[in-house]
C-alpha cells in the first residue's frame, strides 16, 4: 500500500529571503530540529557561498544544504513567527 505525503498540504514551504545575498528559496520547518530548504536556479545562482563552495569542488550541489547567511534568515523568519513551524 502507497500511502500519499500530505504534509505539505498541512503546512506549504514558504518563501524565505536570505537577508546576506537575497537568494529566496523554499523552506519547511516540520520541527525546531528540522528544516526543507528548496533551492531553484535562481536561489542557487545568488547564494555567494553557495557558488563559491561547488566552485572549489567543496561539495556536490545536494551536498549544500544551507549557508550562513540562509540559516539567520530562517531562525529570524520563526522567531518574528513569518515562518511557521509544524511541530509545537
Amino acid at each position: 500500500m502507497i500511502r500519499s505525503d500530505n504534509r505539505l498540504a498541512d503546512l506549504p514551504m514558504t518563501p524565505v529571503e536570505c537577508l546576506r545575498c537575497h537568494a529566496t528559496v523554499r523552506v519547511r520547518k516540520s520541527s525546531w530540529q528540522q528544516t526543507s530548504i528548496q533551492w531553484d536556479e535562481a536561489g542557487a545562482r545568488a547564494c555567494l557561498e553557495r557558488r563559491t563552495a561547488l566552485g572549489r569542488g567543496e561539495l556536490r550541489a545536494a551536498d549544500f544544504p544551507t549557508c550562513a547567511g540562509l540559516r539567520e534568515s530562517i531562525d529570524r523568519a520563526v522567531v518574528s513567527g513569518r515562518m511557521p513551524v509544524a511541530e509545537g
